[in-house]
């Protein structure tokens, strides 16, 4: 009898249950609890040093939690349940969980030696072992999806910061994800380049792509989020509809953070 995996019935996403992350003495997640559910975009918000990118990194198991239940499509992440205890997953099946999931960060973090077209293939190729030649028709869907497809053979060098992002949007849909996880993605960019990348965003949640978006970006929180939780202190301090959390914060913590930055 195969060992349980311990999934998680709710049908949820994404589930977190007093999730609590240390690094050291430092105590960066206290307790998060959230869930997001199929086709939702959850926008996160605070100041640095709250403990989003954290939280996004513990989901695709960047970092290992070190309390509490954190499951992505109704699996532990990083973990099987055996009765009462926990075991930790083979790199191997760890890595089998993170191709479901797909990550951007501030950084663009694509392969300088790479044409925009290798960089969209080499991960479903190396990884998962597919056909060439499906896995090319597919990233040049991709990159004509996000606007590129006059950019197939140009290297990262050769494109613009926002450019170089959208390829790396690309990259990660290519490896047919059911969770996009985004962490800053403008932050880097200059501004006159911004919008071209949360275009992409936008369309990818019309397109009903379950997103978690850590972000400054109001305007777009406001406009796509379906949910906004503001974190501060590695702790979930308020969350609910984008324009009610944005027009009517309950929370005096919320309040002070939004007069800053609205």
């Amino acid at each position: 009898m195969g060992t349980p995996q311990s999934t998680d019935p709710s049908g949820l996403v994404v589930k977190a249950e007093q999730v609590h992350k240390q690094f050291g003495r430092l105590h960066v997640l206290k307790g998060v609890d959230l869930a997001v559910k199929p086709g939702e975009v959850m926008c996160v918000i605070g100041p640095s040093g709250s403990g989003k990118s954290t939280f996004l990194r513990c989901i695709n198991h960047l970092e290992k939690i070190d309390g509490g239940r954190l499951w992505v499509n109704g699996h532990l992440v990083g973990y099987r349940q055996k009765g009462d205890r926990l075991y930790e997953l083979r790199d191997r099946e760890v890595a089998a969980q993170r191709r479901e999931i797909g990550m951007v960060f501030q950084q663009f973090n694509l392969f300088p030696h790479m044409t925009a077209l290798d960089n969209l293939m080499e991960a479903p190729c190396r990884v998962r072992r597919e056909p060439k030649g499906a896995v090319r028709e597919r990233a040049l869907k991709l990159l004509d999806r996000v606007g590129l497809a006059d950019k197939v053979k140009a290297y990262p060098a050769q494109l613009s910061g926002g450019q170089q992002q959208r390829v790396a949007i690309a990259r990660a849909l290519a490896m047919q994800p059911s969770l996009m996880l985004f962490d800053e993605p403008t932050s880097a960019l200059d501004p006159e380049l911004v919008g071209e990348v949360l275009d992409v965003m936008r369309q990818l949640a019309v397109d009903g792509m379950t997103m978690i978006v850590v972000t400054h970006e109001m305007g777009f929180a406001r406009e796509v989020g379906d949910t906004l939780v503001f974190m501060d202190d590695g702790t979930v301090v308020e969350h609910g509809h984008p324009r009610e959390v944005l027009s009517n914060p309950r929370h005096t913590r919320t309040q002070d953070f939004l007069s800053k930055v609205l």
